[in-house]
């Protein structure tokens, strides 16, 4: 029997603040909800949007690195995989739910602006050295092959 794939990449802006809360075993759960749009023309030549919203979940300290460093609004590229679960509601009626298990993620843009950091995310070191680059002008004779050392 084949083994399945099972492999999602989303890129797309957080619809709500991250909500994060500790499991009875002591383990951190994050979940948040991207809106991820895509465009295309339609057959009248016209440009069309769909938004999808995207319920994701994030485990320990992946979780937790996205609740300190992107609010509402913000972007944010995750990958991970897709994970199915049923469940009780307050009504006793049977639920289920598909959510993105976050594995891996990747900040997008230039991060928050409400502070002095210059849009650096809070708690992010702030490094304000420029460094100059000096290239060197280089001969235009051939490279020896034999002088590189791989």
């Amino acid at each position: 029997m084949a083994k399945g794939f099972n492999k999602v990449i989303l890129m797309g802006n957080m619809t709500r603040d991250v909500e994060t809360r500790t499991t009875p075993n002591g383990q951190s759960v994050s979940n948040f909800s991207l809106a991820v749009t895509r465009s295309w023309k339609g057959q009248d030549g016209q440009t069309q949007d769909q938004t999808s919203f995207i319920n994701c979940v994030a485990w320990g300290k992946v979780g937790e690195i996205i609740a300190q460093y992107v609010q509402k609004g913000s972007p944010l590229l995750v990958s991970g995989r897709l994970d199915q679960r049923s469940y009780d509601d307050k009504d006793g009626n049977k639920r289920q739910a598909v959510e993105v298990v976050v594995e891996d993620f990747n900040f997008i843009g230039g991060g928050r602006s409400d502070d002095s950091t210059g849009g650096a995310p809070r708690n992010a070191p702030s490094n304000n050295k420029s460094k100059d680059v000096v290239i060197e002008d280089i001969d235009d004779k051939p490279i020896d092959l034999s002088e590189i050392p791989f």
